[in-house]
């Protein structure tokens, strides 16, 4: 029998349009997946069931009428408690949020999903404000991995990543200010996109700014294509979103990489220190892409670290996001949380600014690389999960959750499309992701290279199954 819970958005659509299985079935399979996997990882803030029943039923009977609504009608998904949706509490992983309220909004990416069908499954796990690189907060606890509990997820994005690698919803929204969909996807052994600023809407606007993207969390890139032609169109709430894409996702897919210029980047130059296992995976993938048709080429982009500044940017926006709270909802907060806002917080203007400068530089000088490479290829982390409840890694050194994400941040600050694809695991088991990375507004590339990697089986869209569910 067909295990529902392990099929991508893609099948289950293909097997709605041919009687194999129904919407209310999914559903089900989905929801009990949900249930069962809660308690062990806690990737949901909460679970929908009535109403994603209710969804549904709605949606089977536009199947049967053979009506059905939109590219995704019946399909389960999870959105972040970071986006709005209507109905629903969003409390951003904070206990500071008051959940009484009218809640009665979509985010553009909430109501692209709502109007294509989507069966809403729950809302998934955050950091507090999304603030960091692992997902724990106040109000929830821990998010935990899937392939070993006792490791982090990641995050910010960690309970939608959870979600995704175990089969409870095959698409998932998540948001990424400095790697949150690509950390946990790495992490998880699932895919994740951070497309081009601007390409999915996003309202209310980031306290984070331009840094903060909405990104589909999703079993294979295929499904990842079909995610954002529903996603990855114009609202007028959004002043900086772009125009409708030139035409779907989903078609550019089979074009495959033989003719792209690919440049590897094992380790920026020597600036990070890789982990042999994530090495060795990474390039075993980047040798395919070559035995595929690639023109790959070692090479560094010129790209020194930006953290400090991304840190001023970053730091400032949490000042801002946390600035309306009193001393008793602050007391609520994340310990360190508040340490970076009162840093945040005392920032000047110039300072800021000066921070902006660096980022421009950073967005010209990948301008000029992506001249000569249509692709850039690193590791999406230079290390796998570490253990649950910390921020960095025990005996790291690090400071904060940037000292162990060097691959990720960068692109969020020249707004570049990059995604997370598993290309393999450790020798405990744990998954490892390789980054795509390629101009702004080529998100058709990145998709097409993964695609390419999934077809030739270096990746993989296996889900995970924890011991005894």
């Amino acid at each position: 029998m067909t295990e529902l819970t392990e099929l991508t958005a893609v099948r289950l659509l293909d097997g709605y349009r041919k009687g194999e299985w129904s919407p209310v079935e999914a559903a089900r399979a989905v929801l009990e997946r949900a249930e069962a996997v809660q308690p062990e990882v806690n990737a949901f803030v909460r679970l929908t069931a009535e109403e994603a029943l209710e969804q549904a039923r709605e949606s089977e009977e536009r199947w049967r009428r053979g009506e059905p609504r939109g590219l995704l009608d019946g399909v389960p998904v999870t959105v972040k408690d970071i986006l709005l949706q209507r109905g629903a509490p969003t409390l951003r992983g904070s206990r500071a949020v008051d959940p009484a309220g009218r809640w009665d909004e979509d985010a553009p990416s909430v109501a692209r999903l709502r109007e294509h069908g989507a069966v809403f499954i729950g809302k998934t796990t955050t950091p507090e404000f999304g603030w960091k690189g692992v997902t724990d907060s106040p109000l929830s606890g821990i998010t935990r991995n899937p392939c070993d509990p006792s490791r982090t997820a990641g995050g910010s994005s960690g309970g939608s990543a959870a979600a995704v690698a175990l089969g409870a919803g095959p698409l998932s929204l998540g948001t990424d200010g400095g790697g949150s969909v690509r950390i946990p996807a790495s992490f998880c052994g699932i895919f994740a996109l951070k497309p081009t600023y601007g390409r999915v809407p996003l309202y209310p606007a980031s306290a984070f700014g331009t840094l903060a993207h909405v990104g589909p969390m999703t079993r294979d890139a295929a499904d990842a294509a079909l995610l954002m032609d529903v996603i990855g169109h114009p609202d007028s709430r959004d002043w900086s979103a772009l125009s409708a894409p030139a035409g779907p996702y989903t078609e550019g897919l089979a074009g495959g990489v033989r003719g792209l210029r690919v440049a590897y980047s094992p380790s920026l130059g020597g600036q990070v220190a890789v982990q042999p296992a994530v090495a060795r995976a990474v390039r075993r993938a980047v040798e395919r892409l070559a035995e595929l048709g690639a023109y790959v080429t070692e090479t560094d982009p010129d790209l020194t670290d930006p953290v400090e500044a991304f840190h001023t940017l970053w730091f400032s926006g949490a000042a801002r996001v946390t600035q309306h709270l009193g001393p008793h909802q602050r007391e609520l907060l994340d310990p360190g949380l508040r340490e970076i806002c009162a840093r945040g917080a005392r920032y000047s203007a110039l300072e800021y600014l000066a921070a902006v400068d660096v980022r421009m530089d950073l967005g010209r000088r990948m301008g000029r690389f992506h001249d000569t490479y249509d692709l850039l290829v690193t590791p999406t982390m230079p290390l796998t999960a570490f253990e649950a409840g910390a921020e960095v890694p025990k005996g790291s050194g690090h400071r904060r959750w940037t000292g162990w994400t060097p691959f990720t941040y960068p692109f969020n600050m020249t707004q570049q499309p990059a995604a997370s694809v598993p290309v393999g695991a450790d020798a405990d088991g744990l998954p490892i992701g390789l980054q795509l990375v390629a101009a702004r507004h080529r998100d058709d590339l990145v998709l097409r290279a993964a695609h390419a990697l999934y077809g030739a089986r270096v990746a993989s869209a296996g889900g995970v199954r924890l011991s005894g569910s």
